[in-house]
């Protein structure tokens, strides 16, 4: 069940190409207006003389990458036909690789970091755990879509809204939620299935920008009341939606993008856009510091970020085009999505903020399981 002029069409189009109008820039946390003009003109001047594809690796080591979906196999392999370097990587969620980079007390196993929220790769560049990386292409970069001083970069956004199973929802009587509102409705307690934010950047995304949204105060009243109706908590982004499309739970609290669409098949799951608006994440990438492979590490960041046609086929392999919301002028990404559906958010406060949410999410949330995959 989706609101009037919030149709699935205009926020998904076909599997590859869910895309963000150029106006992304006027979304709040994205773009002041007085400097959109000269960040476009600078980005244009850029993306004119960046399409490099000369890039060769001469280290001779093997890339090592976390990143939060197998998917990505086959944009590393591009990245090793041109550029002729190795990678192996694993697949892990931002908040794992974030408590996994600490633990490690800046020795870490891997080299690059690709995707995964952005609280994660601020707190990450707060205790000095990640690599400067600066390549001319940076400059073709929306504010708030990498950090200032090139520690990482965003190559998209996650959306998140719900996913419904419309089965269930008939079983117990209950109408599809319309709103962020709704989930608190007792009609649906132990239905509904979220990640931990702890874990989730997607779901992390949704409680920061919530809080932004409603306040302190009503946001963690708010929380509570939600805490009732869910029996558990997952870790992956992916599980809500996994569970819900297996009959384990009504309601899915999940990021909304084209991966969806064969789930979506059967015609018994739904997809549903707050009508508050829908919180949305930006997707990080870094370098660590003190990796084994820095210099192939920074070469795959200005690889991908400095060739439209690299970046182009990432938007295929996310099956979704928010690349356009960090690059708006990225060519071969169509752009299609009213960027009023999502919520307004400051996104720079996502990183700063963590710790204390974290905390008293924690509070919050305190005597529920949370489970695995």
């Amino acid at each position: 069940m989706t609101q009037k002029g919030l149709s699935r069409r205009s926020f998904v189009v076909g599997s590859a190409s869910a895309a963000l109008a150029l106006s992304a820039l006027a979304v709040t946390g994205c773009s002041g207006s007085g400097s959109s003009s000269s960040a476009a003109s600078s980005a244009s001047s850029a993306s004119q003389t960046a399409n490099k594809t000369d890039l060769k690796s001469t280290s001779g080591k093997t890339l090592k990458v976390i990143c939060t979906s197998e998917s990505y196999k086959k944009l590393f392999e591009k990245f090793t036909q041109d550029v002729g370097c190795e990678v192996e990587f694993v697949s892990m969620s931002s908040g794992e690789a974030l408590s996994k980079l600490k633990a490690e007390g800046g020795t870490p196993a891997a080299d690059l970091w690709f995707g995964g929220g952005i609280d994660s790769f601020m707190s990450a560049k707060d205790s000095g755990l990640l690599e400067q990386v600066n390549f001319e292409a940076a400059s073709r970069f929306a504010d708030t879509f990498k950090d200032p001083d090139n520690y990482w970069f965003s190559k998209g956004a996650t959306v998140v809204g719900f996913i419904v199973n419309n089965d269930i929802l008939d079983e117990i009587g209950a109408e599809a939620p319309k709103s962020w509102a709704d989930l608190t409705n007792a009609a649906y307690k132990d239905e509904i299935v979220m990640s931990t934010p702890a874990v989730s950047g997607t779901n992390y995304a949704a409680v920061d920008a919530l809080l932004q949204y409603m306040g302190e105060d009503a946001g963690w009243q708010y929380f509570s009341q939600l805490n009732e109706n869910i029996p558990y908590y997952t870790k992956r982004g992916s599980d809500p939606s996994t569970r819900v499309s297996q009959g384990e739970a009504g309601i899915g609290i999940t990021y909304i993008d084209g991966t969806l669409d064969e789930l979506l098949k059967s015609g018994e799951l739904s997809l549903v856009y707050p009508t508050e608006g829908m919180p949305y994440m930006p997707d990080g990438v870094a370098v660590f510091k003190n990796a084994d492979d820095v210099d192939d590490a920074k070469l795959f960041v200005e690889w991908l970020f400095s060739n439209d046609e690299n970046m182009a086929y990432l938007a295929s392999i996310d099956k979704k085009s928010t690349i356009l919301m960090c690059i708006p002028d990225v060519k071969g990404v169509e752009a299609t999505f009213d960027t009023s559906q999502l919520m307004k958010e400051d996104t720079t406060k996502f990183g700063p903020n963590r710790e204390a949410v974290l905390a008293k999410w924690q509070e919050v949330t305190a005597g529920k399981e949370v489970v695995s995959s």
